[in-house]
């Protein structure tokens, strides 16, 4: 299923993206798209009933914005240098573990909203990731496959960051990855039913038209399976924590001097195959 959320912001509401590209209202059926419907198997259930029956009632799409397609997340776990030839692009060692940082909720918008260039950011660059949503509380898992097991599905992602604050102002990565408006999400939460394979989706990402990412899962240094495992040891996932996993080569960061970065009324786009594609222009905070 393509689960979504549409409506101005602060307001959405839970909808369906149909086989036939139909949009449908979840209103009636759910309270919205979270954590607890994602845990809930029957209520699931009863949506995939409702959609396969055609008892969804019709949205009109059109000037409708979508949100982002998840409401109530925990936490978002994201995992840095992830895919082989990002690392090389900026030269670091491949890492031997994942290396974690954390972004708050609130830097979450919709996959069309504005992204906002923080005050004296130089150095604000793109990263288009696979975001993971789990979907069963994960403690202490011993495989790779249990790992897959507690996934609820996978969206687009788009882990905005600043160089200068993530790099060269000390400290963590962290204040370069929190900014207002630094991780636009979706269109669509896709359910894991319907990506047979997450390490086999193409990722591609545009700055004013000019392609600058195009990139596989398959180049991912530690697979989805492996970093819900690894991460399930050091902290408990629950329903609605969401993964960022990492972005392939071809950032700003990666480029030769001067290199690209970000400035206001830029245009980013970015796709992964079957998961949809986002679309933002950026003005100075």
């Amino acid at each position: 299923m393509k689960l979504l959320r549409v409506g101005t912001a602060g307001a959405e509401r839970p909808a369906l993206l149909d086989g036939n590209g139909t949009l449908r209202d979840l209103s009636g059926l759910v309270t919205d798209i979270d954590g607890a419907l994602l845990a809930d198997e029957s209520a699931l259930a009863r949506v995939r009933a409702a959609a396969a029956a055609g008892d969804l009632p019709e949205l009109d799409a059109e000037g409708l914005r979508t949100g982002p397609p998840l409401t109530g997340i925990g936490k978002i776990l994201c995992i840095g240098l992830n895919y082989h030839d990002h690392a090389t692009e900026t030269g670091a060692d491949i890492p031997t573990e994942p290396i974690l940082f954390f972004k708050a909720p609130d830097t979450v918008v919709g996959p069309e909203d504005t992204v906002l260039v923080p005050r004296n950011s130089v150095k604000t660059d793109w990263e288009v990731e696979l975001a993971v949503v789990i979907g069963r509380t994960a403690r202490y898992l011993e495989s790779a496959e249990e790992g897959l097991a507690h996934v609820a599905g996978y969206a687009t992602a788009h882990d905005v960051s600043e160089r200068e604050f993530q790099i060269e102002r000390g400290g963590t990565w962290d204040k370069g990855k929190n900014c207002e408006t630094f991780n636009p999400l979706g269109p669509w939460l896709v359910t894991a039913d319907e990506v047979p394979d997450p390490q086999a989706l193409s990722l591609k990402l545009w700055v004013n038209g000019e392609l600058k990412q195009d990139g596989t899962t398959a180049d991912q240094i530690f697979p989805v399976g492996e970093v819900v495992r690894y991460l399930s040891h050091f902290m408990t996932l629950y329903p609605g924590d969401v993964i960022n996993t990492g972005t392939p080569a071809g950032v700003a960061l990666g480029q030769p001097e001067p290199k690209p970065y970000l400035r206001a009324g830029d245009v980013v786009e970015l796709e992964i195959v079957g998961l949809g594609r986002q679309r933002q222009q950026l003005k100075d905070a």
